[in-house]
């Protein structure tokens, strides 16, 4: 069979491909590894799928080159998702920070975008899905793209890959991608887990007595800082800010928590002119919870009435507790990672097409490209926006 484009998965980017491809009137063939289409998008957002951010933008990504993203995020917009998904009936709500999920299930954007693929037939394209297929071999032969899957050989003038990362092993990711545009002789950024716990060892192990704790801090690395909560865990650290800054940590760096963000300057002298015979724990107790507010007053050794600390060793502490530093020995790896940072050079690619420069009608959608989007719907958005800009283009 001869078709105008083929798809290599049928996540996110790759549904929506071809559906915007099939509804400009392409034939297009969608081959995906699965029993089913969607799975990753199935389990986002506890079930509900955080499908996009209405705050987008370039500066919410990660990549070798910072501006490769903003073409395809100004042209298709998270308002622009967003009517797809009202145009469709799913009833919708705003989380935090932009965030938006399904009020009922993720099992909705994937029925939503098989219904948008079937779409395709009224402007006269098609769009073939075919599940449990075994990639056995890719080609390029005379300007067409040749793939067997399953026995069976199909061509079309235009390829996608759309087949996403490594992380979440469980799910069936692979480095596929990778190794097929090291095939097409494109150069590939290391990956590494991203969006991912980090694992603590030497003096911070002490603080995994702390599983289950969790408080509202600033993680920082470098210039970049997130606030939002952090979760001690019987490994190390996770939570919203920590999955946050593990994209940007680099291994064998420290990173930084202010456990207290916001605090006025010198309030613990101000605490301790208020009321010396506080304690730092029952100061710190009105903020944080009593497991790591004893932890922390342990560490720092003040356990005596504040009116008995002086004023230097308080100021130490205020700066000890706004730069809390923590050196994690790795993270917990692909297998808990929500993305992958990394992967096919940005720099083989068109920013508006998303076509690799050296292999005319090869495109690169979704997680598979050195494109990685913050926690908290970015990564959808890259995925619609990718794989929107390509379909323009085939």
């Amino acid at each position: 069979m001869t078709y105008d484009v083929i798809i290599l998965g049928a996540g996110a980017a790759g549904l929506f491909c071809a559906a915007q491809a099939g509804q400009r009137g392409k034939r297009v063939l969608v081959l995906e590894r699965a029993l089913k289409p969607g799975k990753k998008i199935l389990i986002s957002g506890g079930g509900r799928c955080n499908f996009t951010n209405i705050n987008a933008g370039p500066a919410n990504y990660l990549s070798s080159n910072p501006h490769f993203a903003k073409s395809a995020l100004s042209r298709y917009t998270p308002r622009d998702f967003l009517d797809l998904v009202e145009a469709h009936g799913i009833a919708w709500h705003e989380k935090t920070l932009g965030q938006l999920f399904c009020d009922d299930s993720a099992k909705q954007i994937v029925a939503m975008l098989l219904d948008e693929c079937a779409k395709a037939t009224d402007a006269g394209g098609s769009v073939e899905l075919q599940c449990d297929q075994d990639i056995t071999e890719v080609a390029h032969e005379d300007g067409a793209f040749l793939v067997t899957a399953n026995g069976r050989t199909n061509g079309a003038h235009a390829l996608v890959i759309a087949t996403g990362g490594p992380s979440i092993p469980k799910m069936g990711a692979t480095s596929y991608a990778y190794d097929l545009a090291r095939k097409f002789g494109l150069k590939v950024v290391e990956p590494r887990p991203a969006l991912v716990p980090l694992t603590l060892g030497g003096d911070d192990v002490l603080f995994r007595d702390l599983s289950g704790v969790s408080a509202n801090v600033d993680a920082r690395f470098g210039k970049t800082v997130f606030n939002e909560a952090a979760l001690f865990t019987h490994k190390g650290l996770s939570g919203p800010s920590i999955l946050q800054i593990s994209s940007y940590w680099k291994h064998g760096h420290p990173l930084n928590i202010d456990f207290l963000p916001g605090a006025t300057p010198e309030w613990l002298l101000a605490a301790k002119k208020s009321n010396p015979k506080m304690t730092l724990k029952s100061v710190l107790k009105e903020a944080l919870s009593e497991r790591l507010a004893s932890t922390l007053a342990a560490r720092l050794g003040i356990n005596q009435e504040l009116g008995n600390v002086p004023d230097k060793a308080l100021r130490a502490a205020e700066a000890k507790l706004a730069r809390w530093e923590f050196r994690p020995n790795g993270t917990e790896g692909f297998a808990k990672a929500e993305v992958t940072a990394g992967g096919i050079d940005t720099a083989e690619l068109s920013s508006k097409t998303m076509e690799a420069r050296k292999v005319p009608g090869l495109f690169v959608i979704g997680e598979a490209v050195d494109v990685t989007g913050w926690l908290g719907g970015y990564n959808f958005q890259w995925a619609w926006a990718s794989g929107w800009a390509a379909a323009q283009a085939i």
